[in-house]
């Protein structure tokens, strides 16, 4: 039970959050490269061949250079095992990164230097405050001209509402970026010419080694700055930190691999082993012996060659073993986990054993959803696992009309891994789509395209917004349904959905019928 014990404690999973191009990307796989995930960075050894291991690794994905999809790395760094959450930094994706959120115990937020904290940051680390998850902080960039430091963590702690004390302080910018001076080991960290860093011991910033290693002014300007910094800014709080409260900050440039291993310290140092985890049942610990874990996310076809679909599990507590009989509360089933895996973004391994912290894939057919718990026997629904009624609305019909059939089967399984919302209506036989942002359009047109063979488009609808509705009394809901049938659809899950054509149609209908909740928010528990 020790050794259980302390394998859940070395757990560190945590996701890394951005706005696009603050250098997320670069930064997962430099911390894979440090890791010794990878020996590349973009490339993993994998029985003798160099295979592409790109957190990216969606063919949509490589030719946008964006991030579609949150990926999952599993990788060990002196003596602890971390499980690496890319998200989605395009906010028409924030559905998919908001679901990650909920599987994470912590959370590397990267700033771009120059541009400080952007929209979709911000909308990020709401639902982080919301959970209260830990986050560090990333200021990445260094190499390039940027904003000053101080204004830097100024808008972070006001914009953000944030304790900020910096873990490390840059010296210099741009083409006159030195390194960094690490503040809680007292170490100069000087940047070579081939990037990373090269870590020399001080006897705090008196020591007269700065003097022979550093130009003069800049010697000036970092002592000027330390004093400031520890005169305005609290001391590093471990409590303040795992309540949410306050953020370090480490400062570094991904590209160069600077500032990245300090980063990875950190994160073994401050963030929280797995966590305790809320269900509607009662609270599920981590060092509990009995196996539980939730869906947070479905993935199908990440191999194309076997139309596969994956089912990503966070494990909340236990200690898991292949070929484990676990219950499925949903369907009262039990589901033997044969082929359960770990993974290195596309890559996969055969996971033998698990603990509590660690995300496994689980291949289904479909019998797995979003939002389902599976258990060594117990009933439970665990919480805070969100989805969204869906902003834009518009028909999707094949250009072929005899792929009709294998068009519905494609969308619902799409709708399943949560790349988004459709539904049937009542009446009509078109099928219509939902999603948060317009760019989903495109990426989903093109996946029923290359992974169903299935040429698509998408038409304008003359739909304002979706809504769940839900009733405490079955009878109202179903008299609701029937004199609305021209406005209602069902969800990939059988849910009743009511298609407002207006913002009017919307308030009409909720003043008219005041027992029936219009949902915007829908936590995926499913019963």
């Amino acid at each position: 039970m020790s050794d259980f014990s302390d394998a859940v404690a070395r757990r560190r999973t945590f996701a890394i959050i951005a706005h696009p191009d603050a250098g997320k990307t670069t930064l997962t796989e430099k911390l894979l490269l440090f890791g010794g995930a990878i020996q590349l960075a973009g490339a993993v050894k994998a029985k003798g061949d160099r295979r592409r291991a790109r957190s990216d690794w969606m063919k949509v994905e490589q030719e946008r250079g964006i991030s579609v999809a949150s990926s999952v790395m599993t990788f060990d760094y002196e003596g602890r095992t971390f499980n690496l959450l890319d998200t989605p930094g395009h906010e028409d994706f924030s559905e998919d990164t908001y679901r990650t959120l909920s599987a994470v115990d912590s959370a590397v937020m990267v700033l771009d230097a120059a541009k400080g904290i952007e929209t979709q940051t911000r909308k990020l680390l709401e639902v982080c405050r919301l959970r209260d998850v830990p986050i560090i902080t990333f200021i990445n960039k260094l190499d390039r001209e940027g904003r000053e430091p101080f204004d830097l963590l100024d808008e972070v702690e006001q914009g953000l509402a944030l304790s900020v004390t910096p873990a490390s302080w840059p010296i210099g910018m741009g083409r006159d970026f030195l390194g960094c001076y690490d503040l809680l080991n007292d170490r100069l960290l000087l940047m070579s010419r081939g990037g990373t860093d090269m870590g020399e011991a001080c006897q705090g910033l008196d020591d007269p080694r700065l003097d022979a290693l550093l130009p003069a002014h800049a010697v000036a300007k970092l002592r000027e700055d330390i004093a400031m910094v520890r005169g305005l800014c609290p001391p590093f709080d471990a409590r303040a930190f795992l309540e949410g409260h306050q953020t370090p900050v480490f400062f570094g440039s991904a590209v160069n691999n600077f500032g990245v291993r300090e980063l990875l310290h950190g994160l073994a140092s401050f963030a929280p082993a797995p966590c305790p985890r809320p269900a509607l049942e009662r609270t599920v610990l981590p060092s509990e012996e009995a196996v539980t874990g939730f869906i947070f996310k479905i993935q199908a076809n990440m191999d194309p060659k076997h139309r596969d679909r994956i089912a990503f599990m966070r494990l909340c507590s236990g200690h898991f073993k292949r070929g484990a009989k676990l219950k499925h509360p949903r369907s009262g089933k039990i589901i033997n986990v044969h082929n359960p895996v770990l993974f290195m973004a596309r890559e996969r391994e055969l996971a033998e054993e698990a603990v509590a912290g660690d995300i496994i894939g689980i291949p289904n057919h479909g019998q797995l959803r979003i939002g389902d718990a599976l258990s060594e026997g117990e009933t439970l629904h665990f919480t805070g696992i969100p989805s969204f009624a869906p902003e834009i609305l518009r028909r999707v019909r094949s250009d072929d009309p005899m792929k009709a059939k294998h068009l519905g089967r494609a969308l619902l399984q799409l709708a399943e891994e949560g790349a988004g919302s459709v539904f049937k209506p009542v009446l009509g036989a078109d099928w219509l789509v939902g999603v948060v942002g317009v760019l989903q359009f495109d990426v989903l047109a093109d996946r029923i395209r290359t992974e169903y063979a299935i040429p698509v488009r998408f038409e304008d609808a003359p739909i304002h917004t979706a809504r769940w509705v839900e009733c405490s009394d079955p009878l109202k809901l179903k008299k609701f349904i029937e004199d609305n049938k021209a406005a209602m659809a069902e969800d990939h899950d059988g849910c009743p959905v009511f298609l407002a054509r207006n913002a009017w149609h919307l308030d009409r209908a909720a003043d008219d019928w005041p027992d029936i909740r219009f949902l915007k928010t829908r936590e995926q528990t499913p019963g």
